[in-house]
């Protein structure tokens, strides 16, 4: 009857917990998108529709999920945004570590062989952005070991 009595306060607690955390998601858009056959081909654009009201700012960030198949200690994105008529608002080259560059320990948090590396852009989100599309920039046709490439919008 005891341990009965703990199991079911264990329970309780866990469920207490996991309700504050999803209460405190400060998460405007997020949104991930799988990469076919864990390889991102040159020519492959990864998109995102954005559908936020000009008084939503937040700061962004880039997530990429990444396997043991990777062979790079960073992978180079080419981040392009654009307003809502298609007219290109930003066009930024960005460098993404996904390995410490001295031990080759993944960076980022996974279990197994995939890991997820959340990146923050360096630049302020443009209200007026009604999409966005990041393309792999790293001069190769084919980057093995990519899962998915991900896009989140957090409150300031």
């Amino acid at each position: 009857m005891k341990a009965m009595h703990k199991m079911r306060l264990g329970v309780m607690t866990l469920f207490l917990l996991f309700s504050l955390i999803s209460c405190s998601d400060n998460r405007i858009f997020e949104e991930f998108k799988p990469i076919e056959n864990e390889s991102w081909l040159e020519q492959d654009t990864v998109s995102f529709s954005i559908n936020l009201s000009e008084d939503q700012p937040g700061h962004q960030l880039i997530g990429i999920r990444f396997n043991e198949n990777y062979q790079f200690s960073n992978l180079y994105v080419r981040y392009l945004s654009m307003d809502s008529t298609g007219r290109l608002l930003d066009n930024k080259l960005l460098n993404i570590p996904l390995f410490d560059s001295k031990s080759g320990v993944p960076l980022g948090k996974g279990f197994g062989n995939t890991f997820t590396k959340f990146d923050t852009l360096p630049f302020q989100y443009n209200p007026g952005t009604a999409s966005i599309s990041l393309i792999q920039y790293m001069r190769k046709g084919e980057m093995e070991g990519i899962e998915a490439v991900g896009f989140k919008i957090l409150h300031d």
